[in-house]
């Protein structure tokens, strides 16, 4: 193992609480869903990984169905903890899931006992780890009682197979608040909530912020660069090597029309007056909320990951820029 890493990487990064336990999360988190599969480079994922560590991530976020194909992430995460991470383990977190269809047949996905417990079994397996640091279920089950859900994430905890345990996707306020409750009836409060937010998806300001601040939960954010739309990627065109040039199912050219560009463009315009990078300004604007813990970040190489880091440098906006933001995107 050649790599060492950075003794200053404590210097890079600043770190906020997460909800009421003793848990600190970056605030810039590395998730690891389409850049470290088997289909990508795996010397880049590789480099991805440790240049994050040595600025200070130490939250590496994964699921079962990360790839593709799906496992895979998780296969190709354990190759980068042998070569290069696992003698840090203790100043890492990781998290997985499981929620959506991991194999075949009734027992392969959504939120039953069986499914969740074999889903982690098979995780640890694949990342080589006794435990990991987060569990989280993955999507609402509308068939499971959201009481047996909750007790495999409490069992899981007991089991020691995971320190902790959250929810992902659980939109709907009451929802959320119920899962809150029957987990902190069992004995395991909830940590963390993993949901998607950017300047363009906003369905958590309707009262699921309030919910988790008040609960006390903590909150990550998925997508806060909107697929990378945020970015200087599309200010003037669809890049050839670009994921909406590619013809995603999350993202294509038919998203990038000529309202967006212009959206975007007025974005930009902001971000140069804060002396941001709009990929920058739109990590801030989800930091911006005291609710926000972490925000997850996808990245397809090193570069990438430094620039999002420096939106520490400017976490703070005027009511006039919020204003102007709100204006431009809604």
């Amino acid at each position: 193992m050649d790599y060492c890493a950075d003794s200053k990487r404590y210097d890079h990064m600043q770190y906020r609480r997460c909800g009421n336990s003793g848990i600190k999360l970056p605030l810039v988190s590395l998730g690891l869903w389409h850049n470290f599969g088997d289909m990508t480079n795996y010397d880049t994922s590789r480099q991805m990984a440790r240049r994050a560590f040595d600025l200070g991530i130490t939250h590496f976020d994964l699921a079962n169905n990360y790839g593709p194909p799906p496992g895979s992430a998780e296969e190709n995460f354990k190759k980068i903890l042998d070569q290069d991470l696992r003698p840090y383990r203790d100043e890492l977190i990781i998290s997985t899931k499981a929620g959506y269809g991991m194999w075949p047949g009734p027992y392969g996905d959504f939120g039953s006992r069986k499914y969740l417990i074999a889903s982690l079994d098979q995780s640890l397996k694949r990342m080589g780890l006794d435990y990991v640091d987060i569990f989280y279920h993955h999507r609402r089950d509308p068939d499971t009682p959201l009481e047996e859900t909750m007790s495999a994430l409490d069992q899981i905890v007991r089991s020691g197979k995971a320190l902790y345990v959250g929810i992902s996707n659980y939109y709907d306020p009451q929802d959320a608040k119920r899962a809150f409750d029957i987990l902190k009836e069992l004995g395991t409060p909830c940590l963390i909530h993993q949901v998607k937010y950017n300047m363009f998806q906003r369905q958590i300001e309707d009262g699921l912020l309030t919910v988790q601040g008040s609960e006390q939960v903590g909150c990550i954010t998925f997508s806060p660069l909107a697929q990378g739309m945020l970015t200087s990627k599309y200010l003037h065109e669809i890049p050839k090597d670009s994921r909406a040039a590619s013809g995603s199912i999350f993202l294509n050219s038919s998203s990038i029309d000529e309202k967006t560009v212009n959206r975007l463009q007025a974005l930009d315009e902001i971000a140069q007056r804060r002396d941001q990078s709009l990929a920058q300004m739109a990590l801030a604007w989800n930091l911006r909320h005291e609710e926000t813990t972490s925000v997850l970040i996808g990245a397809s190489k090193v570069s990438q990951i430094e620039d999002c880091v420096e939106v520490q440098k400017n976490l703070e906006f005027s009511d006039e820029e919020l204003e102007e933001i709100i204006r431009i995107v809604t």
